[in-house]
């Protein structure tokens, strides 16, 4: 614990860069706060302040400061968890999940989950994967539901859900007649699809695959609520693509030729001091993903960079 405290008491000097402020701040002589700096700096073996008439952090200082608030905010949450779960306090989860999840699904896991945990409230929020990353990162989430792939680091994975996607065009579309259809089959369409902002390495991804395989859209609508996206295709502002759920008679679904876009998602949870119900949400809502006849469960990506690898390119 003793390390822990010196890196409180160093972070305090670095926002102060004035020793006599910071010891009046932790309530303690200056000497000794000096002297407990250069012990850090000694089993550090770095030098973290320039001692001139002005104190200044240096490169190590300027680095151990990061990864010193980032270290001690994860003990913290940590202690504090344990506290908790000690005293039988652990009575809610926070989690994301993406606004085009049915609610079908969505009442589907809160039951379930009350059912397995009756003593932990499951706090759904409705929030893009971008959004939920970012409070994943900052510990104001404990789990999220995420479209992969997606470009984060320090989360765990949970079991990853695999549905192919299809398209979604008017009835009175010449391309309805088809029983199946391919990517080129769709040349000269626009297409209608989430932001890039709400999920940029799925979006990249699904472009990526679309030009490798003929459909290079006329332009690209973008729709954050379902219905919008509705009413764009059906007035003719592009295809969209969707696993087979819609149950609009407006509309027709067809199936893609080998099957080459899929939407894959997944709960993460951060890697160190997560919620200790997060990883079994994850698997109560691939279970309930997986029962629509469709999807299925896949392994978890392994790799440097495991994200990348979620959209068939074949």
């Amino acid at each position: 614990m003793d390390h822990l405290r010196s890196l409180r008491y160093f972070l305090v000097v670095a926002d102060e860069l004035h020793f006599g402020r910071a010891a009046d701040r932790l309530g303690i002589a200056q000497p000794p706060l000096s002297q407990r700096i250069k012990r850090l700096e000694a089993e550090l073996d770095a030098k973290l302040f320039d001692r001139g008439r002005r104190v200044t952090l240096t490169e190590a200082g300027e680095v151990l400061r990061a990864e010193a608030r980032d270290l001690l905010s994860r003990w913290d949450r940590m202690t504090a968890l344990v506290a908790k779960a000690e005293r039988g306090e652990l009575d809610s989860l926070r989690a994301g999940v993406p606004p085009d999840l049915p609610g079908r699904v969505l009442a589907a896991i809160l039951t379930k989950f009350a059912d397995t945990f009756p003593a932990v409230r499951l706090d759904l929020q409705e929030l893009t994967t971008a959004e939920q990353a970012r409070l994943l990162a900052d510990r104001e989430l404990d789990a999220g539901l995420l479209h992969v792939p997606v470009d984060v680091v320090g989360l765990d994975l949970g079991p990853v859900v695999d549905t192919p996607l299809g398209v979604v065009l008017p009835r009175d579309s010449p391309l309805a007649r088809r029983a199946t259809l391919s990517l080129a089959d769709l040349a000269g369409e626009g297409l209608v699809h989430t932001p890039r902002a709400a999920a940029p390495g799925s979006y990249d991804a699904l472009l990526r695959t679309c030009w490798e395989h003929g459909f290079r859209p006329a332009s690209v609508r973008h729709a954050r609520n379902p219905e919008f996206a509705l009413g764009l295709v059906l007035a003719g502002h592009g295809v969209a693509f969707e696993p087979n759920v819609r149950r609009e008679p407006r509309v027709v679904w067809r199936p893609l030729e080998g099957e080459v876009l899929r939407t894959r998602l997944a709960f993460a949870w951060p890697s160190i001091s997560p919620h200790p119900q997060a990883a079994k949400l994850g698997e109560i809502a691939a279970g309930i993903l997986q029962d629509d006849g469709v999807s299925r469960i896949v392994p978890p990506p392994h790799g440097p960079r495991p994200w990348d690898v979620f959209y068939d390119r074949s």
